[in-house]
């Protein structure tokens, strides 16, 4: 991408601040690897809340992709905000790994002779390079917050961080042994990054235990809401507001509803009829499924099954009458 078609980009993403749109402008093939990422913290977000009355649903048509959700400073927005963080991160490390990008590759402060529980080993292959990432998605993300300073500002602050720290926090030490008949007596290893699933599932025990929050009396920082609660740590997601309880659409809180949501009614846990339709009943409709079935492994090597089909029922949540 040529310069000019650079700024058009950056001049139309909307909501940004001057800062991000110089960064954006100055690194246009960056830009891109974040715009393809996005997709996939938002499959993770919908994954890890796919059983919940708030799925972490989309909004098609609006320049914000959730909507008025973000506009309160709620457990969800916090989520959201870390999430976010946490796949610029990952999308950035993976892009640089894989050599995408002129502006970065593998870590280069990972050369030379280590020592792990198992004894020494050879820094080598390509270790991710986390921190370039971090950085970078600290000062694109974080450029808007840091304008505004508020209380609000601040909240998203300490779940931008949270997320970013998430990703860090998963990096394995992966190794391949050297020597006679595998004796492993020399190894070569590097850093990699984890899955981005674990990332989701450690930032969802996070959503469950986020802790309410209130500015402190100097405006700097936070304390908890209720003493009993201890005070938020770094790796902590801190929201203000409580939530609704996403039963019913409402645009100013930007609920979609679970209105024609499909509901479990065998299970009793969230996803469960009872729950998800916030008490108004269900729809039970028999559709007809086929799936593979019988399947038997022919020599060699292939697989072939029959496809059965099925009478299956239903459960759809009833709308707001």
């Amino acid at each position: 991408m040529g310069t000019l078609g650079s700024h058009v980009m950056c001049d139309n993403i909307p909501g940004l601040v001057n800062k991000q749109r110089q960064l954006c402008r100055q690194h246009p093939k960056v830009m891109q690897v974040i715009g393809v990422g996005i997709k996939d913290w938002i499959d993770e977000c919908q994954h890890q809340f796919r059983n919940h009355r708030w799925n972490c649903n989309t909004m098609a048509r609006d320049h914000n992709v959730f909507g008025r959700l973000l506009l309160r400073s709620s457990r969800e927005a916090a989520f959201v905000y870390a999430i976010s963080s946490a796949g610029v991160v990952y999308t950035l490390t993976r892009a640089c790994s894989q050599g995408e990008l002129d502006t970065c590759s593998c870590d280069p402060g990972k050369k030379g002779s280590s020592r792990d529980a198992m004894g020494t080993f050879d820094w080598g292959g390509c270790s991710d390079h986390v921190d370039h990432a971090i950085k970078f998605t600290q000062n694109f993300i974080d450029a808007k917050e840091r304008r505004e300073r508020d209380a609000r500002a601040l909240m998203n602050l300490h779940n931008n961080r949270a997320g970013r720290r998430a990703v860090k926090r998963f990096l394995n030490l992966e190794c391949k042994c050297h020597g006679v008949s595998g004796s492993c007596s020399m190894r070569t290893c590097w850093l990699a990054m984890a899955d981005f699933r674990q990332t989701g599932d450690y930032l969802r025990r996070k959503y469950n235990s986020a802790i309410q929050v209130v500015m402190n009396q100097y405006g700097t920082g936070f304390t908890g809401m209720f003493r009993k609660f201890k005070r938020p740590s770094k790796n902590d997601l801190v929201y203000f507001e409580d939530s609704p309880d996403y039963c019913i659409r409402d645009y100013e809180s930007g609920s979609v509803g679970t209105g024609g949501r499909v509901c479990n009614r065998t299970s009793r846990g969230a996803d469960s009829c009872e729950v998800l339709c916030c008490g108004r009943g269900y729809d039970t409709s028999r559709v007809s499924r086929t799936t593979k079935c019988e399947c038997k492994f022919h020599w060699c090597c292939s697989v072939h099954c029959r496809d059965c089909h099925e009478e299956v029922d239903v459960h759809t949540c009833k709308a707001q009458s």
